[in-house]
């Protein structure tokens, strides 16, 4: 019996469901730690912390941490898939949705996609109706707790049912676009959408 193989059979014996695995993927309790570059560090009030809404909006918006926090949040759990084969699941996140950061912004109706762009000039891109998922959000709080900052902190934005990698750490803004523009991964040979059900992983895919 193969890896994968019992790695799917211990979730049967623990009376999880193992199709919830996508192919290609093994679960793990871990929360394994990717990311390019360096960790980026705040001060304790995060008052140089904004996020940017802009692009094809009617009205841009620049909200600080507090103004964050005062939106209205959601507490969700959901899986987790990253493009280098973990799973995780059930995990418990509180933040923000997407949408109802849109809605302070109103998208025109010519936008069509997503850029979220991160620190360190870090970008991902996604089409805009898989980022306003019902449970797609800017999230600040994992498993009861702030996120750790090899996790994104303070904020990172989730579409959970699209690989990892586009759930981009350290999320400083959203740029609505009207055509799809590849992010950082996408330009080195990463799938352009990332859907982990079709193992989108690279080019070609």
């Amino acid at each position: 019996m193969g890896f994968f193989d019992r790695n799917r059979k211990e979730l049967e014996e623990r009376g999880i469901d193992p199709a919830r695995i996508p192919p290609g993927q093994y679960f793990t309790d871990r929360f394994p730690v990717l990311h390019v570059g360096d960790v980026p560090s705040y001060p304790a009030d995060l008052s140089t912390w904004s996020l940017r809404i802009g692009g094809l909006v009617a009205n841009e918006v620049t909200l600080s941490w507090g103004e964050l926090l005062d939106l209205p949040s959601v507490e969700l759990t959901f899986d987790i898939h990253c493009v280098t084969k973990w799973s995780k699941l059930d995990t418990a996140w509180k933040g923000v949705l997407v949408t109802t950061l849109l809605e302070l912004a109103e998208p025109l109706p010519s936008a069509t996609h997503v850029i979220s762009h991160a620190e360190f000039g870090y970008t991902a891109n996604t089409p805009l109706a898989d980022a306003t998922v019902p449970n797609a959000m800017v999230a600040y709080e994992f498993d009861g707790q702030p996120l750790a900052a090899e996790h994104g902190y303070p904020a990172r934005l989730i579409i959970p049912h699209l690989y990892f990698w586009k759930s981009t750490k350290w999320v400083r803004g959203l740029e609505l676009l009207d055509d799809d523009r590849a992010g950082f991964w996408e330009q080195n040979g990463y799938h352009m959408y990332g859907d982990p059900w079709k193992e989108q992983r690279f080019w070609g895919d």
